[in-house]
Parts: structure tokens; sequence; C-alpha cells
């Protein structure tokens, strides 16, 4: 895409609606085997594992001349786990190439018994404020005839009774614990240099005429591509629309984001990021060093355009103005860290090598 043809999509995005896709389809001509299974893994919105194992399979029909070996060569893979994926193959239910739960089947079960748990009960009861490592010696030192009580088993036992001294604090604690076991922080994920594979997210909150606006904010780690948007509301409605926006912008090539662990990247933001199948990062709580990048790019965007006199309550003039100075900014304002070369300009340079690089970069 050329240059000018990226500045008009950029400025398309003032309008308040998102452009719509229409597909024309030719009825009289069908499409070749290969084309057919990748547009139904597009419209399923596979995952890039799934996608990979379907080229696996493709080529094995088509070059591979259905010869594993070859195929598994060519690949870097293991026969065995080319097989596994071939017998599960079926061109008209292609999510069976999706990775199933890896739960376990059997899991541990809560082996106490009816009168260690009448023990610990009345422990705990006394002694409401003692924690299961204190409530174990204590036991230990009553009952030691009993060897097969454990740690594990007080506690399970503390969290059947619910014998908490705030049982109503205590049940808020447990559950943001349930919730932030699931979540992927950011210090898991090994980056690389390669654009589009990390997006950063974050809030402006800006106060102006009695009047709280927010903007939300995204750049790309590597190429520093950044895109910002302002909204009424403080919800995650509102985060979702811009992700469609920047998802729409970036044709797609988002493969990480990461955000902070405000509301706004909740519920429907995380829904969106499921349907687009882009894996959600989150930064360290009171840590911002982990989102540096988005950090010195919302100061960059109050030092050089919010404060110098172009806020307003109005959202669709506002919105019109930031998107002719982000465009500004990704097109002709040099970077000191690509060597002063505008985002654009360094990633058109990085994708004119691209073809150079490994095959697993270029994605």
């Amino acid at each position: 895409m050329k240059k000018s043809d990226n500045s008009r999509k950029w400025l398309h995005l003032t309008n308040n609606k998102l452009p719509e896709k229409f597909y024309r389809t030719n009825k009289h001509k069908l499409l070749p085997r290969p084309d057919r299974l990748h547009k139904m893994a597009d419209a399923l919105l596979l995952s890039k594992e799934a996608r990979q194992r379907l080229e696996w399979i493709l080529w094995y029909q088509s070059k591979g001349e259905l010869n594993a070996t070859k195929t598994c060569r060519h690949f870097g893979i293991a026969r065995k786990t080319f097989y596994v994926w071939l017998n599960r193959f079926d061109e008209k239910n292609l999510r069976l190439l999706e990775d199933g739960s890896r739960a376990p089947k059997q899991t541990r079960q809560k082996e106490y018994t009816s009168l260690q748990y009448k023990r610990v009960v009345a422990l705990r009861e006394k002694r409401i404020r003692y924690g299961k490592m204190k409530l174990l010696t204590l036991y230990q030192e009553m009952y030691p005839e009993d060897t097969d009580i454990s740690s594990w088993k007080v506690q399970c036992i503390i969290e059947k009774r619910g014998l908490y001294y705030n049982a109503k604090k205590q049940g808020n604690v447990n559950r943001k614990r349930k919730r932030s076991v699931k979540r992927k922080k950011i210090t898991d994920l090994k980056q690389k240099p390669v654009s589009g594979f990390l997006l950063c997210l974050d809030t402006i909150v800006v106060y102006w005429m009695s009047q709280k606006r927010y903007i939300l904010t995204a750049i790309d780690k590597h190429s520093k591509v950044a895109f910002a948007r302002m909204y009424t509301t403080h919800s995650s409605s509102s985060s979702r629309d811009f992700l469609y926006r920047l998802h729409y912008l970036l044709n797609g090539k988002i493969e990480n984001i990461q955000t902070d662990n405000g509301s706004e990247f909740h519920k429907y933001f995380d829904q969106t990021c499921e349907q687009l199948n882009i894996p959600h990062y989150w930064s360290r709580t009171r840590t911002p060093k982990d989102n540096a990048v988005n950090e010195r790019f919302n100061r960059t965007l109050q030092e050089e355009f919010v404060q110098l006199g172009h806020m307003t309550n109005n959202i669709t003039i506002f919105n019109k103005n930031l998107t002719e100075w982000l465009v500004e900014y990704n097109f002709q304002r040099p970077h000191q860290t690509l060597g002063y070369m505008p985002p654009m300009n360094f990633q058109y340079k990085y994708y004119k090598v691209l073809p150079m690089c490994p095959s697993s970069t270029d994605t």
C-alpha cells in the first residue's frame, strides 16, 4: 500500500462509524481448494496454531506428494505430531485443528475425613486469625496419632466452611486472585523486534471545562506507529470500538496486545480480543515501566497536541484534529529511537527487507 493510500485510510477513521467491508462472490467460478480452506479459516477466526497445521496438511496434499517424511522435514516437525493432526483433519470442520483443553481428566480430590473436618473447624473457630500453618502445628500437637493431615487439607476445610474473620472481604480477595491467575503477565511474553508483534494500549484522562474526557492510545512497540481517539465514557465498550478501529487500521496485523489493569480493558474488550484471536497481556500492578513506550507517547500527545490549544469538549472536532496530528506524527515527525525516521518510513523500510528474514517472522 502506498503512503498516500495509508494517509487516506487514517483520515477515513475520523467518521463516527467504522467502514463496512463488502465481499463479492462469482457464482459461476469455484475457488481452488486451498483458497476455499483459507477463506473458511478466516471466517472461523482460527488461531495461528490451527492455521499453521492447516498449512502442513495442504502442503502435504499438494507439494508434499503425500509424503509425510518430506512434509515433516520441510516444516521441521515430528512425524508423530503431523500424523496426530492429519488424522484429526476434517475439511468440513476446521475447528478440529484447534488445541483442545489440557486440563487433567482426574483432578486432585479433597481426601480429608469427617473427623479431621470437625477438629480443624473447632481449631479455626477458636483462633480465627491463625493461618493454615499455625493451625497445622497446633493440630499435630493435639492429635499426634493423625499423621495424614497436611496444610493443604487444612486450607480446603477453611475454604469450604468459609471460616474467615471478614468473610465478605476475603471472598472479594479470593475472586481477584482467581482472575489474576488467568491473566497473562507481560513479563511472560518473549518479545520480538517485529512490527505488529506487540501493541501497547493505555488511557489518558483529561479534565476540561468541568468535564472528563478519555483518550485511548495505542502504539506499536517496534515501529512506533501510534493511534489515539477520544471518548466520553471510560467503559469497555469504548475500548472495544477503539480496538476494532485499530485492527482495521493495521490490516489485522496485531499479534499481541498489552494493557494495564484498568476496568476499560475487561469484559467487552476481552471478548473482542478472543474474537479476533489476539492474546491479551497485562502490565504488573503499579509498574508503569512495563508500558514505558506507551507512557512516552502519552506525554508527547499531551505536550505537542492537547496543551497547544487543541482541547475541546466536541468529540467530533477533537478526533478530526487528532487524526490529522496522528498523520503528521506517523508520516512526518522524526523519531529519535528510529534513527530520526518517521514511523511509517521505518515500517516501510522494515517490510522491504522482510522477505530476506526467516518465514517465522513473516506474520
